[in-house]
């Protein structure tokens, strides 16, 4: 008989003791692991920054709240000159894990989203070029910037990259989910599980999947019956220009959504459980009862973590070089 040794004995203890990670379509997020905190701390005094607007008022944070889960609960954010912004904020936590970001996948990361908001006359209402200006008139700001790029560096790349780099680090982890799928069976209600379980079975889980729970792929809003909306908005199309990609949009995270209401692209629904009814509807051709839509529900609540702590950055001051906002009148 071939005695096993200390070793092995060691070995197979800490196997043993060790968290089973279930296989699941469902993948835990981890925390934010930070390699650059000067130019994450660049890129958060810029997210808050309403001087990258025409206005002076407008921020990234304007629309994608970090108090509010990453959105303004608006059915469509307010922009420039209280303008109806035409579309609803998509959530900016967790947006590091999208194959692309917008509903219509026009950006192909953070960066090039970044970019967008601030030269877009109906949301910040600037150009790049007085963006630039305004970060590189302060010298508090043009200190930053060369610690972290090198001499002469304001400019709109460097300006979406910090902020990227920030936004990277806006993730949730430890949700009751996720500790539930780590091996603590107690983490989440029966109720929860049994709505899992249901998410599965009705193939929520064919586009809702990954760390994320959706963000990887584009489908078509109103696959089995029509999407009923007032929202002009429709989708991919207008980026690729196929007929194909009509109503198509990217399918959204399904983190955090109990925070991230009203739902949709065109932010019409107010409740989790009119949402789960409207998607088991037009995507599926199926009905949920009572019973299920409350599952459903209590599932999905069990999807949110832990909110980033923020500690608000003190801004550099304007002088006499700074542009000067423009809140009123075009």
């Amino acid at each position: 008989m071939k005695l096993i040794s200390p070793l092995c004995l060691a070995i197979l203890a800490a196997m043993s003791a060790a968290p089973v990670v279930a296989k699941e379509p469902i993948e835990i997020i981890k925390p934010a692991k930070i390699t650059a905190p000067e130019k994450v701390e660049l890129g958060k005094m810029l997210f808050f920054e309403p001087r990258l607007s025409k206005s002076g008022f407008i921020s990234c944070n304007s629309c994608h709240n970090l108090s509010l889960g990453g959105v303004d609960a608006l059915p469509t954010s307010i922009g420039h000159n209280w303008q109806e912004g035409p579309i609803n904020s998509p959530t900016v936590l967790n947006a590091e894990y999208g194959l692309a970001q917008f509903w219509d996948g026009r950006a192909k990361d953070l960066k090039e989203q970044a970019g967008g908001p601030i030269a877009n006359p109906g949301e910040m209402g600037y150009t790049h070029e007085l963006a630039v200006s305004t970060v590189d008139s302060m010298p508090a700001y043009q200190a930053r910037f060369e610690g972290i790029y090198g001499k002469n560096s304001v400019n709109i790349d460097n300006i979406t990259d910090a902020i990227a780099e920030f936004e990277k680090t806006l993730v949730t982890p430890n949700s009751p989910f996720d500790l539930y799928l780590q091996g603590d069976q107690d983490a989440i209600t029966a109720e929860a599980e049994a709505g899992y379980q249901l998410f599965k079975n009705k193939g929520c889980t064919n586009c809702h999947n990954g760390p994320a729970v959706g963000g990887t792929m584009y489908m078509k809003m109103g696959l089995v019956k029509p999407f009923h909306t007032k929202n002009p908005a429709e989708g991919r199309i207008a980026v690729t220009g196929n007929d194909a990609d009509k109503f198509v949009f990217k399918v959204p995270t399904l983190r955090n959504i109990e925070l991230t209401y009203p739902y949709f692209h065109d932010g019409a629904t107010w409740t989790l459980a009119e949402a789960v009814n409207t998607m088991a509807d037009i995507q599926l051709g199926q009905q949920l009862s009572d019973k299920e839509t409350l599952e459903m529900v209590a599932f999905l609540k069990s999807l949110t973590g832990e909110q980033p702590q923020i500690v608000l950055p003190i801004l550099p001051p304007s002088n006499a070089n700074t542009p000067k906002p423009v809140p009123f009148g075009n």
